[in-house]
């Protein structure tokens, strides 16, 4: 891929940027990934949203060639948004590396809670 291209998320998927997969225990002892991995919910940044929930657009009829500008298809915004923080079901991330970054790509479904940042300033600290 060339360093002019642009990621875009598709439909109702999120990029989520993954925190650091070690952790420390009570102990102070620092947990691998691996064993992090095992984890049945994992957390992340939101990175970017697709556009959301395709639905048909009940406006729409093939017999208006007049107007060009009208879509067969609306799409319903999706809950998260970038910046949030987000719980989800690790079984249901896609692994990409994207620029040198790790990133994942999860259903908005397999969403389970949003942490969003209620200052302006704390978003920017999260970029």
């Amino acid at each position: 891929m060339t360093p002019r291209e642009t990621l875009l998320i598709v439909g109702d998927r999120v990029l989520i940027r993954p925190e650091d997969p070690t952790e420390r225990t009570a102990s102070g002892l620092y947990l691998p990934a691996s064993v992090k991995d095992k984890d049945r919910v994992h957390g992340g940044r939101v990175v970017q949203t697709g556009p959301g929930h395709l639905i048909p657009n009940p406006e729409f009829s093939e017999t208006d060639t007049w107007d060009p500008d009208r879509e067969a298809g609306r799409y319903i915004p999706l809950q998260a948004r970038p910046g949030d923080y987000a719980l989800f079901l690790r079984k249901e991330a896609i692994e990409l590396e994207w620029k040198e970054e790790k990133y994942l790509i999860v259903s908005h479904s397999a969403l389970l809670a949003l942490a969003r940042p209620t200052h302006p300033e704390d978003l920017e600290s999260f970029g």
